[in-house]
């Protein structure tokens, strides 16, 4: 077999993955088509009483907006009828406010753009940032000991939300640097920036740190300093190098910035595409639902195509003769022991869960409200007076064991489509563009509002940036030298894939899946915070965050227990991966 055939072979046709956008594309617009008679209820009477919330309907009031919406004809009557409007530049017309739909989600469409452009800078900052020591150290052949990333982790784990409400009162009301509220100019888009690029840049940042000290390890790194050329040229072209990698991550973290930022656009009164989509939601609004919902899937597409381009470009030749190095990471100590990190934070939880199993969750005090840390309350009380840490302790097993089982699901399904090329490419760039809080209401029409609602809205999304890595990885590691040669000697499919390429993907996949575990939770929370997830008086973490958001300012401990318990589960996940990583090493090397 050639290089060419080796390495060419393996990728999916345009014209495959071009059918699966299409075909993925389509069922998605037909699923949100769907929403209105999925929920159960009358369509007629959700619009009518978003045009009039006082307004009791009769059945005459009720059988006129039928006529008039022409909801009798059915869902893909009025799908086939949108379609047919677009090539004319027609979206329809609003149900609630009889205005037409185009210039709406324009205009939310300009700002969302805006928001995500200033978010993405933001983004690129903090992952420079996380990654600045291993860039100058490794560029110097100084790079002796590696990092757990916990400081990645502890802002990644940070709710977006809640880092929204409190720049919005810090930064916005409290020092008046910035506007708290609205869209009236640049200077409003700084802290929902910051809110939405910080946790996401501390995310890609974490990754690509993890992957810089195996190209420094590669013999043109060693090469380069002996022949003393610039550490920034070395350090560009290992950026270069482990770049590639980490690139899939962006496309859902793009469009997440774009139609995934509901929380932070309401607590900042941003008129943003995603905030559009959800109102129209909620009113069962479907012509300026379904063009949203267009408009996020050309969007994602287009990001998909671009990040593919940019990654190819980025590996150059080698990945289309099949010349490509695999990269090896050098078995370097850590600077503080991963074990003792993840068996503090473990303790830390195991004690926070225990004391709180003690007391009760739902015992309702209102003369004890809002009470600051005390002994009586360790971690204060909430708004009814409720002991906080008795709902930590009570919701510790829920909101983990659901955040487990998603992740893994997610992980799972991304693995299995991102080793499905060319069904999986098409299919992940259209799915990575529905929004969380989207797919939260396709399936609590179904559903009804629960965690389990909320953890199926989670799976059908979350998939994404496992698979999008795992395509990745697959395409570096069949371009790989190894691989070609195993195939010359006679490998079939089954020992390339459990000698090489399940062991090039799973660490990478599994240290992903802890990295993002806590986002998980915050997912999850979100979709608590918009109603969509768990209901009270259920402790569930993330529930916590959402209804003692409002209290932040006054009372900042309401908020502060279940943050910090994120924090302390995001760095125990990543200091296990870590010393799991670290345990398969046998010995430490010397970096000359």
């Amino acid at each position: 077999m050639s290089r060419t055939s080796a390495g060419a072979g393996v990728r999916p046709a345009p014209w495959r993955t071009g059918a699966g956008r299409l075909a993925a594309g389509g069922g998605l617009l037909a699923a949100v088509a769907l929403l209105p008679w999925l929920s159960g209820t009358d369509p007629a009477l959700t619009v009518l009483r978003a045009r009039a919330a006082d307004q009791d309907p009769t059945p005459a009031q009720l059988a006129a907006v039928r006529e008039e919406l022409g909801l009798d004809q059915g869902a893909f009557t009025h799908f086939a009828q949108w379609l047919g409007g677009l090539p004319r530049g027609d979206a329809g017309t609003s149900w609630v406010s009889g205005e037409p739909v185009l210039p709406q989600v324009a205009t939310a469409f300009t700002v969302s753009l805006t928001l995500m452009l200033g978010a993405l800078v933001v983004t690129v900052v903090v992952a420079a940032l996380v990654c600045a020591r291993t860039l100058y150290l490794g560029s110097r052949r100084r790079l002796r000991k590696a990092r757990a990333g916990t400081g990645a982790a502890v802002l990644a784990a940070l709710p977006k939300f809640l880092l929204a409400s409190l720049l919005a009162t810090v930064c916005g009301v409290w020092l008046g640097w910035f506007p708290s509220s609205g869209w009236e100019g640049p200077a409003s888009m700084v802290l929902p920036a910051l809110a939405l690029g910080v946790p996401s840049g501390a995310m890609i940042g974490g990754l690509l740190d993890r992957d810089l000290p195996a190209a420094f390890h590669e013999p043109w790194a060693r090469t380069w300093h002996a022949f003393g050329f610039p550490p920034g040229l070395t350090a560009r072209n290992a950026v270069r190098r482990t770049l590639p990698g980490v690139l899939p991550q962006l496309l859902p973290t793009v469009v997440a910035l774009v139609g995934g930022a509901v929380a932070v656009e309401k607590i900042f009164n941003v008129p943003g595409l995603g905030r559009l989509a959800l109102d129209a939601a909620m009113t069962q609004d479907l012509p300026p639902l379904q063009t949203a919902a267009l408009v996020l899937v050309l969007l994602g597409v287009a990001a998909g195509a671009l990040v593919q381009a940019l990654r190819r470009g980025l590996l150059g030749p080698a990945l289309r003769a099949g010349a490509l190095p695999a990269l090896h990471a050098p078995a370097l100590p850590h600077r503080r022991s991963p074990r003792l990190v993840a068996g503090v934070c473990a303790a830390a939880l195991l004690a926070l869960v225990v004391a709180g199993l003690l007391r009760d969750p739902l015992y309702v005090d209102t003369a004890a409200r809002l009470l600051p840390p005390s002994a009586a309350h360790p971690l204060g009380t909430d708004s009814l007076g409720r002991d906080l840490l008795a709902r930590l302790g009570h919701g510790a097993l829920r909101t983990a064991g659901v955040a487990f089982a998603v992740t893994a699901v997610c992980a799972l399904t991304g693995l299995l489509l991102g080793m499905s090329a060319r069904v999986g490419l098409g299919l992940t760039e259209v799915v990575a563009t529905l929004p969380a809080v989207l797919a939260g209401l396709l399936t609590t029409a179904v559903t009804g509002p629960s965690v389990w609602g909320a953890a199926c809205a989670v799976c059908l999304v979350g998939w994404t940036p496992y698979a999008a890595q795992t395509a990745a990885l697959l395409e570096q590691e069949r371009a790989s030298g190894h691989v070609l040669a195993s195939v010359v000697i006679g490998a079939d499919r089954p020992y390339l894939l459990r000698r090489h390429l399940l062991p090039a993907v799973l660490p990478a996949l599994l240290r992903n899946a802890l990295l993002r575990l806590p986002t998980t939770v915050l997912v999850l929370a979100s979709l608590g915070f918009l109603g969509l997830g768990e209901q009270p008086p259920t402790p569930e973490w993330g529930r916590l965050l959402s209804e003692n958001q409002p209290y932040a300012e006054l009372a900042p401990w309401t908020v502060l227990g279940p943050a910090g318990a994120l924090v302390l589960l995001s760095v125990l996940a990543v200091s296990a991966a870590a010393s799991a990583g670290g345990g398969r090493r046998t010995k430490a090397i010397r970096v000359r």
